[in-house]
């Protein structure tokens, strides 16, 4: 009964589309703080006899930032800003409403704190929080024009509000534990979906290319999952949840995972184009090995020791066949090295397996030392200033400007403008990224107007069900945050609407339609300004992020390099590639507003970096799936030529890296390794000579620089 879900596949993948639940449950207690807050407050200055209905929705609005703007990076630190948050709530509104009447002063200050917002997370992400909630506050307090007698209703609210944050967060909703089970939960799932599809791959004689597609991008998720997941992975949940288990034999075993499943299926359709699976004792065992892997769950809680072992024979018989392969004297060319790949990463996994048992069996390991959370600080660039300094002032011209605008074009809501304006700079550096973000933003609210002004028409007058609707696409608007930012805006957008028709007694398409016009012109204003305004470019930005992937690449090769001749500990390079993996996403996510666009001459050097180190990145992973191997046995005359090697491949790493820092040598080249790779292959000890393939376990470095070469001669380094 425990595996129930198993028996349907549609309902497992719905079980794990959201890993750990984690979008859930934080729009689920958003949601729910909302309308506690609101409510709590609302019945409260009711039973008093007095106007409760904004006090309320300000309790509600706290409620809300309390749950979502509290950033920092431990419990402790996070409890204190989501109290200190409400001394920003009542400082915006005691300022709000004493200055009431003095638009210049409001104007002032609303853009001060915008530039703080952005300024002081030199100092800690906190001060982002307080300034955006005390910019929220005035910003609320100068729209309902609050008087004095007002403010301890309001005080009162903002408390209420505070106070279910503080629950949600830390008292009812405090298990970080319970999402990373169930986030490993999720990545079991989606394996285990992508075992099944390789099985029913590997009976089938032929196999249509939409089932290759769906192979493929299942495959994708799970390598996707497993960057999700690995995030998740800290020690205190780890040493909660399994006992004896470290953190560090934790995300070994889900990145192993994920890349035994990718390389099982980038060499099955290898096997399969070579008619490899032909032979029937081959496929047989392929499915052996495939199934019992699925079956292995090795953190689930009720785990049969019977499915690793089941997993040991069938790789041992793996073993064995291609033993016999390699002592016919025909050997098969061209696929004999790829099923040795899945033996050698599958090999790995059931003994990371296996040491993960004997950990949990035993609690009494070593403890790890302290990881220290990376952290996002500001870089310093070229002149020596901080990107938060360049956002802040960017935030500061664009925040003059959109009350200026907004004067002109809302004067009845100027400041929506400036609130626009705002929330397109937040999380934005260049100029494409802002732009796409502006551009969604638009979009997404358009659709919402036209959705949300029908829709409110059609409920007008039924408070109840414009209520249930608000909470609604509220909960959706953060569920879906993560996934589109186009459908977060038409949600909040809706949202909106709904709130317009109760607070003013109806809605008009004139007032949804300013709304519309407002967020456009917001958008093209930090658009406009952050071209102007110390404008990072996205090819630079791009540029950049590219220099951080290679920072990492470069220990992560070398270190693989030298692990031949036995100088160093290869053991850690899946954590490393879980950051390359990061990386690469990071490089994705700048060059997005690029690679729609390269049909343009100007941009298709970028496109081609980014395939490039798309190539690198695969080629690197592969590297994991041959790195555990030891006692290579070669002529000494190979000592000199793995030192020639080493040597070339930091230069060139080193040379390539300068270039992406927009540093020019006109002295600087590159090495090919052909002289060293002949060496190798013609000094190498056969199969039959010595248990490992030394050329196998080089054949990605090859594949790794030769791209590095093709990098580094089309930007203009010249060859040696």
């Amino acid at each position: 009964m425990a595996h129930w879900y198993k028996e349907h596949t549609w309902l497992r993948r719905l079980l794990a589309s959201d890993p750990g639940q984690i979008r859930l449950y934080k729009a689920g207690k958003t949601t729910i703080s909302v309308i506690l807050s609101l409510f709590t407050t609302f019945f409260i200055i009711i039973a008093t006899g007095n106007e409760a209905l904004m006090p309320a929705v300000v309790s509600a609005a706290i409620g809300m930032m309390g749950i979502l703007v509290v950033l920092d990076d431990t419990r402790k630190k996070k409890q204190l800003t989501t109290i200190l948050l409400g001394v920003s709530a009542i400082f915006g509104v005691t300022i709000g409403s004493s200055l009431t009447g003095s638009i210049f002063l409001i104007d002032s200050i609303m853009i001060l704190l915008v530039f703080g917002s952005f300024y002081l997370t030199r100092f800690g992400v906190r001060y982002f929080s307080l300034c955006m909630v005390g910019f929220m506050t005035v910003y609320i307090s100068a729209i309902l024009n609050l008087e004095n007698n007002q403010l301890a209703f309001f005080y009162l609210g903002i408390a209420i509000g505070v106070a279910y944050a503080f629950i949600f967060n830390f008292i009812l909703f405090q298990s970080t534990a319970k999402s990373l089970k169930r986030s490993i939960h999720s990545f079991h799932i989606q394996s285990n979906l992508t075992f099944d599809l390789l099985l029913e791959a590997m009976q089938e004689r032929n196999i249509s290319q939409e089932e290759h597609k769906h192979l493929h991008k299942q495959v994708a998720k799970v390598r996707e999952y497993a960057l999700i997941v690995s995030g998740y992975i800290n020690p205190a949940d780890v040493k909660e949840l399994w006992p004896g288990l470290t953190p560090a034999q934790l995300r070994l075993y889900v990145f192993d995972s994920g890349m035994l499943i990718e390389t099982l299926t980038n060499s099955f359709q290898s096997l399969k184009e070579a008619d490899a699976l032909e032979i029937d004792e081959l496929r047989k065992i392929m499915v052996w090995v495939t199934k019992s892997l699925r079956d292995t769950e090795i953190l689930a809680p009720n785990y049969e020791e019977q499915n690793l072992e089941e997993a040991e024979i069938a790789v041992q018989a793996l073993r064995l066949l291609i033993a016999d392969l390699f002592t016919q004297k025909q050997q098969p060319e061209g696929w004999l090295f790829l099923i040795r790949r899945i033996e050698s990463i599958t090999n790995h996994v059931i003994k990371g397996a296996i040491t993960i048992q004997q950990s949990l069996q035993s609690e009494t390991t070593k403890e790890e030392h302290a990881e220290e959370a990376e952290k996002d600080t500001a870089k310093e660039d070229k002149k020596g200033m901080r990107a938060s300094t360049k956002k802040a002032y960017q935030a500061l011209v664009a925040g003059t400007l959109a009350i200026i605008v907004g004067q002109f074009i809302s004067p009845a809501q100027p400041y929506w403008i400036l609130l626009s304006t705002f929330v397109v700079l937040l999380g934005t550096q260049s100029t494409g990224r802002i732009y796409a973000k502006g551009f969604q933003r638009s979009f997404g609210t358009i659709i919402g107007a036209i959705l949300g002004f029908a829709l409110a028409k059609l409920v007008s007058g039924y408070s109840t069900l414009e209520i249930l609707a608000i909470f609604l696409v509220l909960f959706l608007a953060y569920y879906l945050i993560t996934v589109s930012y186009t459908v977060m805006s038409v949600f909040i957008t809706m949202m909106l609407a709904f709130l317009y028709d109760i607070l003013m007694g109806g809605i008009t398409l004139s007032l949804i339609g300013a709304r519309v016009i407002d967020t456009i012109a917001g958008a093209v204003i930090a658009l406009a300004v952050s071209s102007i305004i110390f404008p990072t470019k996205t090819k630079d930005k791009v540029a950049e992020s590219i220099n951080d992937y290679l920072k990492v690449l470069q220990p992560y090769l070398i270190t693989y390099v030298k692990g031949f001749r036995g100088n160093v500990d290869i053991k850690e390079l899946s954590e490393n590639a879980f950051q390359l993996d990061e990386k690469l996403q990071t490089i994705s996510d700048e060059a997005s507003p690029l690679v729609q666009r390269g049909e343009y001459p100007a941009l298709s050097d970028t496109n081609q970096w980014i395939t490039v180190i798309s190539a690198i990145n695969y080629y690197a992973r592969q590297l994991v799936a041959s790195s555990y191997r030891k006692g290579f046995d070669y002529p000494e005359e190979l000592e000199d030529v793995f030192i020639q090697m080493e040597e070339k491949l930091e230069n060139n790493m080193k040379t390539l890296i300068t270039l992406f820092e927009g540093k020019k040598d006109p002295s600087a080249i590159i090495y090919r390794l052909e002289e060293e790779r002949k060496q190798i292959e013609q000094h190498s000890p056969s199969r039959h000579e010595s248990k490992h393939d030394l050329i196998h376990h080089l054949y990605y470095v090859w594949r790794v620089n030769q791209s590095i070469v093709e990098l580094a001669l089309e930007i203009g380094v010249k060859e040696a």
